[in-house]
């Protein structure tokens, strides 16, 4: 099966809407304690400066792909079916640096044909994956998108870096989106994204790329794992979540006291309460999961929201805000109301 660009039209007012949700975490998981036994750290500094206490990880010979795909399928189960006209993919750690993985997550899960193809927005990647998707149905190209959102990050960490050893983990989320109406519950409000490309130093992965490959020098020892400038990613972080928040808000046409919970890329949790202090959105309208799966890079959002819904914390008629933040710079939000979904 295919789908030719320009082949349908949209009509007017048309606009993408949620209808199904799952999620994956690899069963391997490492505490603050395991962490402690090999770096200079201890379960009181992890938690006091990030909020995690357990993080998921991949098993040798796992790929980001095997989490994709599961996460795909429990979001087909949750829509009540496959029939899917694109498959996007946003990661950061692609199986490989080419082809792109979302053919691959496409073909394993029976959708071989369609058009699949990868984004790259780091910790953002999950809302610039949303708005592919919206676009696609928008235009009228394709009346059902599954958005999955997976990242083996463990893979580019440095397990003996402190600094983000104990931040980041491995996961999976995943979105059905359909063709609907404004007004329906789990329509994608307006989508508000921005990037500053003169601060690609603040979170990155040195090598690898074709900047050090076409140098013809061999990459300095750990150029090939995460770097991450830790206090200015704070404030850039929280400066930019809450301005985008404020603006999909007003976009959407609701008032922030309107939101009934904010879910909020998962990067640490002083960074959470920041930009929850900013926005004046309470402790109980906040949702979080970083306690117990870390910062799980494109995938925290999708992840954050199917579990929110599968334990109660997210109900249907909720106003939902979410935003995000990442390398790039990289930043978005949107705002929606949440459907009667059932998550898998």
């Amino acid at each position: 099966m295919s789908t030719v660009l320009g082949e349908k039209r949209a009509p007017a007012g048309r606009t993408a809407v949620m209808a199904g949700i799952g999620s994956y975490v690899p069963p391997g998981v490492v505490t603050n304690d395991d962490l402690a036994a090999r770096l200079d750290t201890s379960d009181e500094w992890i938690r006091s400066r990030t909020g995690i206490a357990t993080r998921h990880v991949v098993s040798p010979g796992t790929a980001t792909s095997d989490l994709a795909v599961e996460a795909g399928r429990r979001a087909l189960k949750s829509a009540g079916s496959a029939d899917i006209d694109a498959v996007v993919l946003a990661t950061t750690t692609p199986d490989h640096l080419c082809p792109a993985t979302a053919p691959a997550v496409a073909a394993r899960l029976g959708l071989t044909g369609v058009p699949a193809f990868d984004v790259a927005a780091v910790c953002t990647g999950f809302l610039y994956g949303l708005a592919s998707a919206c676009g696609l149905i928008a235009a009228g190209i394709a009346d059902r998108v599954l958005l999955v959102a997976a990242d083996a990050f463990t893979t580019l960490i440095d397990a003996e870096d402190r600094a983000t050893a104990v931040i980041f983990a491995d996961g999976a989320g995943a979105v059905v989106l359909r063709a609907g109406r404004p007004d329906e519950p789990g329509a994608v409000g307006p989508l508000v994204l921005g990037s500053d490309g003169d601060l690609p130093d603040l979170i990155q992965v040195p090598a690898g790329g074709s900047r050090q490959r076409s140098s013809g020098r061999a990459a300095p020892p750990g150029d090939h794992f995460f770097r991450m400038r830790g206090r200015d990613t704070y404030r850039h972080a929280v400066e930019r979540m809450t301005a985008a928040s404020r603006e999909a808000v007003i976009r959407r046409g609701w008032r922030l006291t309107d939101i009934d919970r904010l879910a909020a890329h998962q990067a640490n949790a002083r960074i959470l309460a920041a930009v929850a202090d900013r926005l004046d959105i309470p402790a109980e309208r906040q949702l979080s999961n970083i306690e117990h799966v870390g910062n799980t890079g494109g995938a925290s959002i999708p992840l954050l929201l199917s579990q929110a819904a599968q334990d109660g914390r997210l109900s249907s008629g909720q106003k939902v805000l979410l935003t995000a933040f990442g390398g790039g710079l990289a930043w978005g939000a949107t705002a929606l109301t949440w459907p009667d979904l059932t998550p898998f």
